[in-house]
């Protein structure tokens, strides 16, 4: 019987080790958005200035037009049933709470300290001097499938649905809220480069099926 396919959240940071959760692949479900902004007031005040005949007007037609990040959301199941069944020791006496504790740390701000390592702002771990105490969230990366996307992990729910005698859960579905990281990354290019060639395939194959169905 295959595996699972795996999906994966990293924290990418000098930190030791970096967080990670890793997460079985279909998801519950998984809800992608993208959306374009319209600021009143950057266009002409008559419908004029929406009006447009050649190709060479859309410019004009899109000022103001700003595209919002992509976000995630994203629904998984995390669930401990099988490593108790297998005797995971970790498991048994505390379920999926790591997970859930990887979870939070990720959400949680961080200061960089000496040598650059971050650690959660609230330890107070951070250097003396003003540099060094700057707070930041954590960026992560999405490993789903052939993508890899910087993300900022904004909002976290968990709905604990299992637990063990202690009351530790040992089964949650968990919503999360990711934005993907935009601009000059080499995820983010790598990533706007398949979105590329992809749509160049579909256009050529559509191409092809049009063509075809005229003979």
């Amino acid at each position: 019987m295959l595996s699972p396919i795996k999906g994966f959240l990293v924290e990418y940071a000098l930190a030791l080790p970096p967080l990670m959760l890793a997460f079985d692949f279909n998801p519950q479900s998984l809800t992608r958005n993208r959306s374009v902004t319209l600021t009143l007031g950057s266009t002409p005040a008559t419908r004029g200035g929406y009006d447009f005949a050649l190709p060479t007007e859309t410019a004009r037609v899109a000022q103001g037009v700003a595209v919002e990040p992509e976000s995630f959301d994203l629904e998984i199941l995390i669930d401990a049933t099988d490593r108790m069944n297998d005797g995971d020791p970790v498991a048994q006496e505390i379920g999926i709470q790591p997970e859930l504790d990887t979870l939070r740390s990720m959400v949680e701000p961080k200061t960089q300290g000496p040598g650059g390592l971050q650690t959660l702002a609230s330890l107070g771990f951070g250097g003396s001097r003003a540099f060094q105490r700057s707070q930041t969230a954590s960026v992560l990366l999405l490993v789903w499938g052939t993508h890899v996307l910087p993300v900022f992990l904004k909002s976290i729910e968990v709905g604990e649905s299992a637990h063990l005698p202690n009351l530790a859960p040992y089964r949650a579905t968990v919503k999360l809220g990711l934005q993907v990281i935009e601009g000059n990354n080499p995820f983010y290019e790598v990533e706007k480069i398949r979105q590329v060639v992809g749509a160049a395939m579909n256009t050529a194959r559509t191409a092809v099926t049009g063509i075809g169905g005229l003979f």
